[in-house]
Order: structure tokens, then C-alpha cells, then sequence
């Protein structure tokens, strides 16, 4: 497996076929975000928002992008790591309130907004349990 992008002709080395077999399946699960911008379709991952790709059309830029998560995944899986867990999965049953103030609201706001999040809690909760 090897991933190349359009534009920087990366190539990404081929991995375990278990590794690989793994990162499809988490891979899969996870969001995408896509956008248009000058005619071009760009696309990060909700859970893995470092990771991006883009497109001519949506349906080029998701399959480049699940490509990159999947590689992205699979990287993390080699090293030892362990990938974010899709957004969709389990129920979050527990709340946390923290008091802010109106400044760090905005910046909060705009921070989660420049990262692709769309709220604040998606972005703490990314931020904070990336790992």
C-alpha cells in the first residue's frame, strides 16, 4: 500500500498487511470535513484534523482522504500509538462546565473555527484527548 499525493508526489512505504488491515477499519469510521475553495475541494479528518486532502470534485477529495487517514492510521498503529476513536463511536454521557471568559470564548471559538472543529467541544475534546 502506498499513498501518493497530486501535488508533492509523496509516497508513503507500504505497510503490514494487518496494520493496514486495522487502520481501514478505524479509518473508516472517521469524519470528513470538505470544503470548496477556489474551485478546488479540500477535505482534514474530524478526529484527525492534521490530516488533509484535496480534490476536483468531493468524491476525489473523500477517497484521497480516507487514503490519508488510512496512512496516517496505519503510521500511528506501526509506531505504537493508538488512533483517535471515531467521533461516532460510543455515547458520551458525561458533561463538563468550566467558566471562561468572554475573551477566551471568542478565542476558543476561533481556534476550533481555524482548525476545521465545528464547535468548541469538538475541538477541547480532540485537543485534550489527543494521544
Amino acid at each position: 500500500m502506498s499513498v501518493k499525493s497530486k501535488k508533492s508526489k509523496l509516497t508513503v512505504r507500504p505497510f503490514k498487511k494487518a496494520d493496514l488491515a486495522r487502520a481501514r477499519q478505524i479509518a473508516e469510521c472517521y469524519q470528513i470535513i470538505v470544503n470548496l475553495e477556489d474551485g478546488l475541494w479540500y477535505g482534514h479528518g474530524l478526529e484527525m484534523p492534521h490530516v488533509f486532502a484535496d480534490g476536483d470534485t468531493v468524491e476525489a477529495c473523500v477517497k484521497d482522504m480516507r487514503e490519508a487517514l488510512v496512512a496516517a492510521v496505519a503510521t500511528m498503529i506501526e509506531a505504537g500509538q493508538t488512533p483517535p476513536r471515531p467521533a461516532s463511536c460510543g455515547a458520551r454521557t458525561e458533561q463538563v462546565n468550566v467558566r471562561i471568559s468572554s475573551e477566551e470564548k471568542i478565542l476558543l471559538e476561533s481556534r476550533a473555527r481555524q482548525k476545521g472543529f465545528r464547535g468548541v467541544s469538538d475541538f477541547l475534546r480532540a485537543t485534550a484527548l489527543a494521544d
